[in-house]
């Protein structure tokens, strides 16, 4: 799937939640919800979780949780990059610009 058709089907769905109403602001702290998410991910995939009653997952499903978690946070940078309208397209040149300029001589 295309990321724009992605990212359309995303809005649909969200506006027919009456979701896509909250502010950027209120937004952004769905993200960053996520990305907390993501980091205890990532932490259990390398270095493992230490938490009384917590079972050791299988690394299949680490890497599963892994892509929900990577997921949520893209849903939620897409939903922000359209409450400011901003095309995704522009958002990946403008990151491999800064990239380059940075690092290519």
């Amino acid at each position: 799937m295309i990321i724009d058709e992605h990212r359309q089907w995303l809005i649909d769905f969200y506006k027919e939640r009456e979701w896509y109403q909250y502010s950027p602001f209120i937004r952004l702290n769905f993200l960053m919800e996520e990305v907390g998410e993501l980091a205890q991910t990532v932490r259990t995939i390398e270095l493992g979780r230490d938490h009384p009653g917590e079972a050791s997952q299988k690394p299949s499903t680490l890497s599963d949780h892994l892509k929900e978690e990577l997921a949520d946070v893209l849903d939620q940078v897409l939903i922000l990059s359209d409450k400011y309208n901003l095309d995704v397209s522009d958002l990946m040149m403008q990151s491999e610009n800064k990239l380059k300029k940075r690092f290519n001589n």
